[in-house]
């Protein structure tokens, strides 16, 4: 066969790797990701795990993904459907099939095509010797087998040797998609430096899978996808949670204090807390807690203490929470609760996406217990968010909800990286030996007590959970003192709303519909809006990232719109927030509950009927 390989230039590709838990294919994925990042394309991913830590191998319920998007162009999401899709074995194939594009290219693992493999995945017959796939490009390549004679003379064990099965496969993709080997080279002499075998072996088989894409007939081109012309400064691939942890941290450094985390581990949140753990070096104290419980109130003692405190969590770990979220709020201490919301109820999908918690962060705690509630919309800007969180937090003298969720927190993108000197300054209102001290004396326009240090000479004082007294702190069962104090408490809190930044349109002041959207939708609502606007269509976006209270200009917004359409992954929780805030208004709505982000073309299909409907 002649070695000349057409190449075909594409603004844009989307891959779903996808096989059992321990085929490896979240490396494999985060591997050809950072590849792309490195090599200047605009990257977005969607990790896609079982809920089961064990599930039985084979099964369509144990099946792992990682899907990413790569592009010349600025990327907002993974991708609704994959050009390539690699399935390590049948249950992979009969899980995703559903995800690849018409004429999209399948790469198999034809050694995994076993009678037993068919059958844990639930197939009749082999769909490899059927029509069923006769329109994509069907790739069957025996990646087993080929790993084990590339490796038959290295030295490895059985099971160590199939592990680098998917080094193989990332191999036939590189060579694919023109992209250097050097990255993921790399990678390997880094995490295996103490096992100079496997990297030996790793870095033959993934030039194996290379050379061998390179050189069968059923790849006769390959794809070139150029740079991104991106903003020009220095930029890491990164995933929501080390945003998060990244925020909190450069915080801390902002307010001139330590650093606490007292978490328990929850899936999607865990990752939060393990970042948090490594950086010891930044005076970050981490304290992994019993339970939920304990963390949060561990988090309010180091509060108490003087730290900027945190705690990391789920739904329902933020149930638990609760009751001493009450008493953060009636000592008025600066805390940053974040949560990375899941699929529920109880246990309900915990490697899913949802935006179901909002009502909670909103109003789940006893009595009138109001705290700022803000949510992230992408991996990268977690970053800012949970800086902002912080910020909010220390210098209003309160707790804080920060809500992200599993899909920006375990998906990744390109994320410049700010300088230190650029972010602003945090000033919490710190009491000072020889001041005149009262615990509760409002003394600027937020209405935010002063932070006494224990320890201070001259600022002694009471806290707790009983109501105080205004002023003095003094336990208080005055009827009218807590009607006052309850109304402060509210009063705070929508002050806060002086301190945040006004909506912004992303569109046109006035259009026939305005899209709607909050937290980790903003992707694929940019997308579908922006696509919309180039066939133009009279539509505009805005998105909330400051949820309670709403910024100021809200109101003054939606007064521009004919139709407005509220989209979340739940059943209606912002838009029913809304229609209590803004009566008279009429909100449309589209909801989504399957543990899944929305896709584009389910956006622009809604929009569009919305546009027509006179």
């Amino acid at each position: 066969m002649s070695q000349k390989t057409k190449i075909i230039e594409r603004e844009d590709v989307v891959i779903r790797f996808s096989g059992d838990s321990g085929d490896g294919m979240q490396l494999t994925g985060t591997q050809f990701s950072d590849t792309s990042a490195l090599f200047g394309n605009d990257v977005a991913t969607f990790p896609d795990y079982p809920a089961e830590i064990r599930a039985p191998q084979g099964t369509v319920g144990g099946v792992s993904g990682f899907q990413l998007h790569f592009g010349h162009q600025e990327v907002f999401t993974p991708g609704d459907y994959a050009d390539v899709l690699v399935a390590m074995n049948p249950a992979a194939l009969k899980s995703n099939l559903k995800w690849v594009k018409p004429s999209g290219t399948i790469i198999v693992n034809e050694d995994s095509f076993t009678e037993k493999n068919l059958e844990k995945a639930g197939y009749d017959s082999d769909p490899l010797l059927e029509d069923k796939l006769a329109d994509y490009n069907l790739i069957k390549a025996k990646v087993t087998s080929l790993t084990r004679e590339c490796l038959k003379d290295s030295g490895l064990d059985q099971k160590s040797i199939l592990r680098s099965k998917n080094m193989f496969t990332l191999g036939m993709v590189y060579w694919m998609f023109d992209r250097p080997l050097k990255h993921s080279e790399e990678f390997i002499e880094k995490k295996f430096k103490k096992h100079p075998l496997v990297v030996d072996a790793n870095k033959k088989v993934l030039k194996a899978g290379f050379n061998f894409a390179k050189t069968i007939e059923a790849l006769p081109y390959n794809y070139s996808v150029a740079p991104a012309n991106i903003r020009k400064g220095r930029y890491r691939n990164i995933t929501g949670n080390k945003a998060t942890a990244w925020g909190l941290m450069a915080a801390a450094d902002k307010a001139k204090l330590e650093l606490f985390c007292g978490s328990y581990p929850i899936t999607p949140a865990t990752d939060i807390f393990q970042e948090l753990a490594i950086h010891k070096g930044l005076g970050v104290k981490t304290f992994q807690a019993e339970d939920e419980i304990a963390g949060i109130c561990t988090a309010i003692g180091a509060s108490f203490a003087g730290d900027f405190a945190v705690t990391t969590t789920s739904g329902p770990g933020l149930a638990l929470k609760t009751e001493a979220a009450g008493l953060a709020v009636m000592t008025e201490l600066p805390l940053v609760i974040v949560n990375v919301q899941r699929g529920g109820p109880s246990t309900g999908l915990p490697t899913k996406t949802e935006q179901a918690d909002l009502l909670q962060a909103i109003h789940g705690r006893s009595g009138e217990c109001p705290m700022p509630v803000i949510a992230a919309s992408t991996p990268s800007d977690c970053f800012h968010f949970a800086f902002e969180a912080g910020r909010i937090a220390l210098e209003h003298m309160t707790p804080v909800i920060l809500l992200t969720d599993g899909f920006i927190a375990n998906g990744t993108e390109p994320w410049r990286i700010p300088s230190m000197s650029d972010l602003p300054e945090i000033i919490p209102p710190i009491a000072k030996e020889g001041e005149d001290f009262l615990p509760y004396a409002r003394e600027d326009d937020r209405l935010s007590r002063r932070w006494a240090i224990p320890g201070t000479k001259g600022l002694e004082h009471r806290i707790g959970g009983l109501e105080k007294m205004d002023g003095d702190g003094t336990v208080s069962y005055v009827p009218e003192n807590h009607q006052l104090m309850s109304d402060i408490r509210k009063k705070r809190v929508e002050l806060v709303a002086n301190n945040i930044p006004e909506l912004k349109v992303k569109g046109n002041d006035e259009a026939d519909v305005l899209v709607v959207g909050w937290g980790g939708t903003y992707g694929h609502l940019m997308t579908a809006v922006r696509e919309l606007q180039k066939e133009g269509k009279s539509i505009s976006l805005v998105h909330f990232n400051y949820i309670f209270p709403l910024p100021k200009n809200t109101g003054e917004i939606f007064g521009h719109y004919k139709k407005i359409i509220v989209c979340e992954l739940n059943n209606g929780q912002f838009v029913e927030y809304l229609r209590g805030s803004f009566y008279g208004i009429k909100f449309e709505q589209l909801n989504k509950l399957m543990g899944l982000p929305f896709t584009v073309v389910e956006l622009k299909e809604r929009f569009n009927q919305l546009l027509e409907d006179k």
